[in-house]
């Protein structure tokens, strides 16, 4: 098992799919290929207009307004170890 952010299991990782940067979300692409909204008012310790599609985040699922599964408490990953 992996440690996280804060001392617990790892986050899952997905990479910035798109970006609608005149409204404020995106979707992440996750590990199993699907595609996951998120909202801006949900990123940490990052600004929405530095992200770039391709980047590497973590994030938590939660549920959404409307009953949906989406991203939440989305970060950057942090850099591989190599």
């Amino acid at each position: 098992m992996e440690v996280g952010f804060e001392g617990g299991i790892s986050m899952p990782k997905g990479t910035i799919r798109r970006l609608i940067t005149d409204r404020g979300f995106g979707f992440i692409q996750t590990a199993e290929g699907k595609d996951l909204f998120f909202h801006r008012s949900e990123l940490e310790g990052v600004d929405y207009s530095s992200l770039r599609e391709g980047q590497e985040v973590e994030y938590e699922v939660g549920q959404g307004r409307n009953g949906r599964s989406e991203a939440v408490r989305v970060r950057l990953a942090p850099p591989k170890a190599e």
